[in-house]
């Protein structure tokens, strides 16, 4: 047909067949001069035949690549056919996994509302891409930066709702400045609260990846199930880095900074020994000090002691069973079991066996007490308020940093106490793989990477361990030759003691004894900068003299752990054990005794002798 709707005839009068190309007067029409493809599926139920036609290619090498592409999806097992946008699918794979912790659930949850379905809901779940994923992250940051200058606004209208209401304070006495502040503030207060309509938090690098981790769920179930998926799209997503915040020891110098600017330096904190004394020393007569103390010395999780019942104690016995737990979602309680790798049983100390033995006579005081006007709640529960009514997890954190503000300890919350359960137990030596048993974690590096972190204590043993592995020359001078006497050789072996002190200008003066009170064998001094070195220059000094007499020592231990306090000049360095060369039954081998005040500070430490001054 030519432009005026009569047909197109050859000579000989036929109708003219042929690619009129760009002449054809219907060009103009959408979708009218593009290239479409079909192509022929496998059969379906009933022996219904299934075809994909798709059009609007500009090209017949677009059609085709199109074609090709569709073709070996459909022979991988994808729907081509499927018409189900992202939306759908996601509410549809949430709804399948009947299995999901309830907190899991949540948090899926919440990433399909206010991330996935916004940004993704409206693709087709067959032409779901990476660039797609890619753009959802763009437009997050996006948001990131428009909350942060909301955020920034906000703070500026708080700091200018707070100087107003300082203003109308200071103001008192002055009627008419008091009605003019106290103008100003409620116009700043009103403008605060509307300026904080909408703010929500900044999406964190970690809440991304976590994001990311939902999506691909979803995509991975699809691929398993029903092959909806040719790839699992979310895997070649490249996101910004989220490392996990390392838990920092509040240190003198970092109590210092922040009690001058009340600034915490990160998220995670933790106590030293020293202060977590401190804190159970003020909460002694605190109503739940038995549930703060198991916290610190067991390190359950919050919900695991809200939900522990008295018969999975066993005071008797000295432990207890973590069986249950209670999570909170949107603030509403639910019970359920924990994981498999939670749920364990903990051994109890004597100290806190006999803890919970006072709280549970407290508890069954109250009972008659309450039960006398009829308002006692028999729950049945470890930890309860005092009409025995459940404890709520967060009313427990709330409860928590109230105390901590009262004792006026540096801020630590409450799940950082799992931090330092686990940091004082390394420093009693005990094997990460106790640590992660008794925390509930299902493998020794989560343990590692997530609740341990290095206490001064510990940091200085490291280091002190280091320099004593290699052996070092300590230069000393000999004030009094080493003379090791045979009526101090009983049945062949002598036992002597190495105590220093220290003067005004630093230099330590070492003598060797009998006893910690008795006259010195010989003495050294020596101008070593720690008690470490201290103790290296006299091992080494008994160790050349034992050589150069024929002596062989059978032990030197060190006695340098517990330091002496301010005020104590003399130090307890070393303990030696040597063999005199005599022959000796075996009726004679027996355990050398420890004198007092290898471990511990005895009364000799009080005054220096006139030999160590």
């Amino acid at each position: 047909m030519d432009k005026a709707g009569k047909p197109v005839l050859n000579d000989d009068g036929s109708p003219k067949i042929g690619d009129i190309g760009l002449t054809c007067p219907k060009l103009g029409r959408k979708g009218h001069g593009t290239w479409y493809f079909s192509l022929e599926l496998e059969r379906g139920e009933n022996g219904k035949r299934r075809r994909v036609k798709r059009g609007g290619f500009p090209t017949k090498e677009k059609a085709e690549e199109e074609a090709e592409k569709v073709f070996k999806e459909a022979g991988r097992g994808t729907d081509v056919l499927s018409t189900e946008t992202m939306a759908d699918y996601l509410r549809r794979w949430i709804d399948a996994k009947k299995s999901l912790a309830r907190t899991t659930r949540h948090g899926y949850q919440e990433h399909i509302d206010n991330y996935l379905i916004p940004h993704l809901g409206h693709i087709k779940r067959r032409d779901l891409r990476v660039r797609h994923l890619d753009l959802m992250y763009k437009a997050i940051e996006r948001e990131n930066a428009e909350r942060t200058l909301h955020r920034l606004r906000v703070e500026e209208l708080t700091q200018a709702r707070d100087a107003a209401h300082t203003a109308w304070v200071r103001a008192a006495g002055q009627k008419e400045e008091r009605r003019r502040t106290r103008r100003a503030y409620l116009e700043a207060n009103a403008a605060l609260r509307e300026g904080r309509k909408g703010l929500r938090k900044v999406t964190s690098p970690a809440t991304m990846h976590r994001i990311n981790d939902t999506i691909s769920s979803a995509i991975t179930w699809g691929m398993k199930r029903e092959e909806a998926f040719s790839k699992n799209w979310a895997q070649l997503v490249e996101l910004p880095a989220a490392s996990r915040p390392k838990p920092l020891v509040w240190t003198p110098e970092r109590v210092e900074h922040w009690k001058r600017t009340e600034e915490k330096p990160g998220p995670v904190m933790v106590w030293t020994p020293e202060q977590t004394g401190q804190f159970l020393d003020f909460v002694r007569d605190d109503w739940l000090y038995a549930l703060w103390h198991s916290f610190i010395f067991l390190g359950p999780r919050r919900g695991e002691m809200c939900a522990l019942p008295w018969p999975e104690v066993s005071l008797d016995n000295f432990w207890l069973r973590i069986s249950a737990q209670i999570v909170e979602v949107a603030y509403r309680l639910y019970g359920e079991a924990p994981k498999a790798d939670s749920v364990r049983t903990l051994d109890l100390s004597e100290e806190s066996a006999e803890v919970l033995a006072q709280w549970r006579a407290k508890q069954d005081q109250a009972r008659e007490e309450w039960s006398g006007v009829e308002a006692w709640v028999e729950s049945d529960r470890v930890f309860t308020q005092e009409n025995g009514e459940p404890l709520h997890p967060d009313w427990v954190s709330r409860r928590f940093k109230r105390l901590v503000e009262l004792s006026g300890l540096p801020p630590v919350r409450l799940h950082d106490l799992r931090h330092i359960s686990a940091s004082l137990s390394l420093l009693q030596g005990n094997d990460i793989k106790v640590v992660q048993e008794r925390l509930g974690h299902s493998s020794r590096q989560i343990t590692s990477d997530t609740y341990t972190s290095v206490l001064p204590e510990l940091a200085r043993r490291e280091v002190e361990s280091m320099t004593t592995v290699i052996p070092r020359s300590v230069p000393h001078n000999v004030l009094c030759p080493l003379a090791l006497p045979k009526k101090l050789f009983s049945d062949g072996m002598a036992v002597v003691y190495a105590d220093a002190a220290r003067d005004a200008d630093g230099a330590w003066t070492i003598s060797v004894k009998a006893a910690h009170n008795s006259r010195p064998l010989g003495k050294i001094k020596t101008a070593v900068a720690s008690q470490e070195n201290a103790t290296r220059t006299v091992i080494q000094w008994v160790r050349g003299h034992c050589k150069d007499a024929g002596l062989r020592i059978l032990s030197a231990d060190k006695v340098t752990a517990r330091l002496p306090g301010s005020g104590k000049r003399q130090h307890h360095l070393a303990r030696f054990v040597i063999d005199g060369g005599t022959a000796m039954g075996p009726e004679a081998w027996a355990p050398v005794p420890v004198a007092p005040g290898d471990s511990e500070t005895s009364k000799e430490d009080q005054e220096p002798s006139q030999e160590a001054a």
